[in-house]
Parts: C-alpha cells; structure tokens; sequence
C-alpha cells in the first residue's frame, strides 16, 4: 500500500511540474508576442502590431483562450484582467490608426464595457470616431456625448469630440438629402488587391499610385491606356534609398516633365520629398529633388500638383508658417519648371487639422482638396473653393471663397481624396476613396446628372414674350457664372448644368427690372426643370401702383398679407442695387386735406420702415405721403354723387423710380 500511495505522489508531482512548465512555455510565448506587438506598434506599423495583439487577445497563437498570467498562481486576477483590457485597447488602436474601423469598433466596445474602463478614458472617444466611420451616427453621437461629459483631461481631445459630433449631425443631413450622383468603383485592372489612388488623365493615357505586385507594399506609380494592362514606371535617382515609395504623378502642359512625391519609412519616421523627372527619348530621366523652396529642410512635402499651363505648383506640406498639419502652398514655376517661391493658400483654405490634395481648374479658377479640418461627414472630404480673380500672391485671405463641402455620396464617413476632373467630360471626375475597403485607397469614377433648366421669359403686363433678354446661370454657393444666353424672339432660353447644387437665374434687360429666380436640381428625379417668369419694366419717375398694401380704417398699421407685396418690392431691390426709390401712399377724397396727408405720410412710412427692416438702406428709400392730392380718377360720377369704386382706386401705394 505504502508504495502505491508514492507511485500516486510521485505521478502528481510530475503532474503539477509538467503544468508549470506549459505555463511558463505559455507565459514566455505570451511576453514574446507581446513584445513584437509593442515594438510594431512603437515603430507605427498598426497592421502588423494589430496581427500580434489580435493573437494575444482572441490566444489564436499561444493557444490560450485566457491570458497565461498565474506564473506560478501568484498573480493576482484583478492584474489579469487589467492585462487583458489592455491588449484590447492596443488592438482597437492598431486597427483605428490602420483606419480599419469596423474591427476597431468591437475591441474598443470591450474596453469601455470592462471594469477597467476608467484607465482609459479617451477609449469612448475613438469608438465613436469608429462608429462614425461605419456609419452608426446615432450611437457615435451617443457614446462622444458620454466623453464629453465625463472627460476633464487635454482641451484638444474635448475639441474632436465636438467635431465628430459636429460631423455625424451632419452626415445625418447629407445622407437624407444626397445629389443625384453615380458613383462607380473602377474595375480591373485600375484596382487590385491592395492600395490604388490618385489617378491622373489626358486622352486615353492614365497615371495612378499603387501597392500592386509587391510583397513589401511599396507605392508605385503605374501608366495605363483604355486597352492596356498598368505598367509600372521606373525611376533612377532616388538617392540609394532603399524601398522607396513613388505617387501622386502630376504633369506639365505638354506631359514632358513629372511631378512626383517620394517618401521612405525609417524607424517608423516617414520621410517626403517632391522630384520631377523628364521623358527623352530613352524614357524618364533620373529624379531630380526640387529645391528647398519647396522640400524644406525638416519638413514633409507631397501631392504635387501642377496647373495646365505648367505655371504654377500646388502641393500638401508640413513645413512652418502653416496654418496647422498638412496645409496646400501654391509655388510659381520658373520656364525650367522650378519652383521660385512658396506661399500659404492662407487659412481661409487651411486648418489646423490636415488639408491636402489639392487640385485647381485655371479655367472655372475652382480649387477642389481634401480636409479633416473643415465640417464634413468624417475623415477627408472634399471641399470647393474659388479664386475669382485668379490671384493668390497678394492678401492671400480675401481671394479664396469660403470652401464648400461638395456633399455625399461625392464624400463619404471615411476619406476621400485625389479628385481630378475629366479633361473630356465637365460632368465627370475621377477620385480615391476607402469607402468600401477595410485598409486601403480605391478608384472610383464619379459622374454628375445633367439636368435641362428651360423657359420662357414674357412681360408682366402684356404678357408677351421679350427677346433680347441676357439670361446668366449661376451657382448660387460660389457665385460663379455657370453658362449665359439670350432669348431670341420667342423669349425662350435653356442650360444644361449638373444637378449637384442650388442655381440663380439671372434675367436682364435694359427697361425692365432685374430678376433673381433660385431653382434647386438636386432633389428632382426628372432631367427638366421648366422656369418661366415675367419681368416688369418701368420708367423713370413713373409710378407704379402696388397691389393688395391693406391697412385697416383710420390706421397705418399693415395688415398681415400686405407683407408679400412689399417683399416683392425688397426682391426687387435686392436684384437691382443701384435703383432709388419713393414709396407714395394716396387716400380718396373723404376728410381735410391735413387729416389725409398725415394718414398716407404714415401709411407710406410704415412701408418704408418695413422694407428697411429687410435690409435695404434707408438712402434708397423715401417715404411720401400725398394724401388726396393726386387722384388717378374722380372721387365722384359727373352729377356729383359718391363713386366707390374710383375712392377704392384713388386709395394706393405706389412706388417711383427716381434713379
């Protein structure tokens, strides 16, 4: 019996050696991964730090559905779980900064439901940055809400909350209200596995950035026709740095001379720089760096872009003087194409956050970029800007209009940039975007509805048409003149625009009022919209009868529905500044002299302090009360008997052009 019982000790024994063995194999194996994931995540590579969290936090490595802590049984549990809550917040952070949110969203949602919560405060703000980014407003607006008002730490993790609050309030709007766009993903061979983005176009020649074809994901820059598979470009020149990134290629007038960003990663530093290159006849030359005007010593420079006379580069850099992150600098190129100086687009364009990418139309003067800095639906979205004089040396503030979000589906809960116009199509554009990806940059080809707007313009009094009308579309948001015509002797004119934005109408000619009509495409399903309009002509220091201006017996207070009729008086001279009017009030021939000349000076005064009110300058507008002095038709039928009806017309209010 005795030797049993040590046969049973002895086996036990071994046993319990044998577990602590696999324990600290498993400990060893957990702290070795644990390791290679800091030392990824330190070094900023979030794809391969997120590889090495994911196995310590789901034990797809190690094996271990539980972290292997006990290291011997001594550590106690509470540490156990503050490891694993740990891990989880490292892995969301990983995927949020790879930018794959929807991984990102699960492991941030276990953090904040942990009972370790509390060490990590910021976690509630990334998983509603996350759920924003997927699209869940409603819940990213809840838990940012949360952040908001537990959080007592930095004011700028306060001012993101409020931002992406801001953003999702927003995107709510946009996705209600979206243009009437199609949206289409490039087939193969423009994208395969991978990143590929910011395609550039002339006649049937592509250029665009991808990670295709290598093991190491190393940008390159590939050239294609409508018939041909991608070839990649290769450059010498680059410095005899290894692994080497080459994007965003940018082209003079006459596709002789490349504008290109090259970028390394050092130790998890990334390095930019802009170089051009020119074709000869055995192909691109060496890359060139440009100058320190441009690639400032201790700074990034990236996104060339160069304007189609080849005089002037745009491009995205980090350097000081900038309103904030990456900012978009405008550089005058010499007749070699080198840059000369470098000026700040100014913070009417920049922000503090990054704004890159940027992409300008000589032609319409028009700027489309990206930015994070601006409202938007999340992310890069693109905004508009105009340069209407074309200038942007001098008060660098006051050329640029305010940027205009262009909308969803044109941006999107995620990031969206590299836009380039079809050279060949005015209702097409090409852009980049990981809307429908979980890592990387997409091409897609955006294409706008045409929309006919038509009518027929008539005189408000004869009701015939008018010929010789200058008619001018305009977009209502820049102010930029879209199209204008004239109206033959049908009195009819027509446009076709893109149905993306809000129009005015303008209708012109001498004799007759000018005339403002606002006309909205984006909501219609059909292709023509019909706007036809009458427009009333006047002389000067001729009155005017307005109709329907009601007040009751005895008083100058305006009724109620006087008021449409002088808003019609303020839209008129809202759409003619330069006019200065009289208003005149006149009464019938019941009472003294004194007592209807101070009733119509009141009721007049009462028009004009209304009209004033809208915003019209008091300078433009007087007030003149002429009582019963000017009647347009005896008060009386020839016998001398009363006649109604010629007291009801002599009771007026007119208005006067008096210049």
């Amino acid at each position: 019996m005795p030797e049993v019982l040590n046969r049973i000790k002895m086996k036990t024994f071994c046993l319990i050696l044998f577990s602590f063995f696999l324990f600290d194999t498993a400990f060893a194996q957990y702290q070795d991964i644990k390791g290679r994931a800091e030392k990824e995540f330190d070094n900023k590579n979030y794809s391969q730090a997120a590889y090495y969290y994911d196995q310590l936090a789901t034990g797809r490595l190690t094996g271990q559905k539980k972290i292997p802590f006990y290291s011997h049984g001594r550590t106690p549990k509470d540490r156990i779980s503050g490891e694993h809550t740990y891990i989880c917040y490292q892995l969301a952070e990983s995927y949020r900064l790879y930018q794959d949110y929807g991984k990102a969203e699960k492991w941030y949602d276990t953090v904040v439901s942990s009972k370790d919560a509390a060490a990590y405060p910021l976690a509630k703000l990334w998983f509603g940055v996350s759920l924003r980014a997927d699209q869940r407003f409603d819940e990213a607006i809840m838990q940012l809400q949360q952040f908001t008002s537990n959080y007592n730490g930095e004011r700028s993790y306060s001012d993101i909350a409020a931002k992406e609050i801001a953003t999702c309030y927003f995107a709510k709007q946009q996705y209600i209200a979206s243009l009437p766009v199609e949206v289409i993903k490039m087939p193969a061979p423009w994208n395969v596995d991978g990143g590929n983005y910011a395609l550039t176009r002339s006649g049937t020649n592509f250029w665009f950035t991808s990670t295709r074809n290598n093991s190491q994901s190393l940008n390159h820059i590939y050239s294609a026709n409508n018939s041909a598979n991608p070839l990649m470009l290769n450059f010498d020149g680059n410095e005899g740095i290894k692994d080497m990134h080459y994007s965003t290629p940018s082209y003079d007038a006459l596709h002789k001379r490349m504008y290109l960003a090259g970028w390394y990663k050092d130790r998890g530093k990334i390095t930019a720089a802009i170089y051009c290159t020119t074709l000869g006849d055995s192909g691109w030359s060496a890359l060139q760096k440009l100058n320190n005007i441009v690639n400032t010593d201790g700074s990034n420079s990236i996104q060339p872009f160069v304007t189609a006379d080849g005089r002037h580069l745009y491009f995205a850099s980090d350097r000081a003087g900038g309103q904030g992150a990456f900012d978009i600098w405008i550089s005058n190129l010499d007749a070699d194409g080198n840059p000369v100086d470098a000026v700040n687009a100014g913070k009417t364009i920049n922000t503090p956050d990054d704004d890159e990418a940027p992409f300008y139309d000589k032609k319409s003067k028009r700027l489309v970029y990206s930015s994070k800095g601006l409202t938007g639906l999340g992310g890069f979205d693109f905004f508009e800007s105009y340069n209407i004089d074309d200038v942007w040396s001098v008060n660098i503030d006051d050329v640029w209009s305010v940027p205009h979000n262009l909308g969803y589906p044109v941006n999107s809960s995620k990031d969206d940039l590299y836009y380039f116009a079809d050279p060949d199509n005015d209702h097409q554009f090409y852009f980049s975007s990981d809307r429908e990806s979980e890592c990387c940059l997409t091409l897609f080809t955006l294409r706008y509805r045409s929309m006919t707007i038509a009518g027929n313009l008539s005189d408000c009094d004869s009701s015939k048409s008018i010929s010789g009308v200058k008619v001018s579309l305009l977009d209502s948001i820049s102010g930029r003149q879209v199209g204008v015509t004239t109206t033959g002797a049908s009195g009819n004119y027509s446009f076709t625009a893109i149905a993306t934005t809000v129009y005015k109408l303008v209708f012109e000619k001498t004799g007759y009022f000018t005339k403002s009509v606002f006309v909205a495409l984006s909501t219609r399903k059909d292709t023509l919209l019909t706007v036809n309009s009458c427009l009333k002509g006047y002389v000067i220091e001729k009155p005017i009868t307005i109709k329907n201006i009601l007040y009751d017996f005895d008083k100058a207070t305006l009724r109620p529905e006087s008021v449409k009729a002088l808003d019609e008086i303020v839209g008129i001279m809202n759409d003619n500044p330069a006019i200065k009017i009289e208003l005149s009030s006149h009464t019938d021939s019941v009472g003294s002299d004194t007592y209807n000349l101070a009733l119509s000076q009141n009721r007049a005064q009462s028009c004009v302090d209304y009209i004033i009110s809208k915003g019209i300058s008091v300078e433009r507008i007087t007030a003149k009360g002429y009582g019963k002095t000017r009647p347009l038709v005896p008060n009386s039928f020839p016998d001398g008997r009363d006649n109604p009806g010629n007291r009801q017309l002599n009771r007026r209010t007119e208005f006067t052009v008096l210049k």
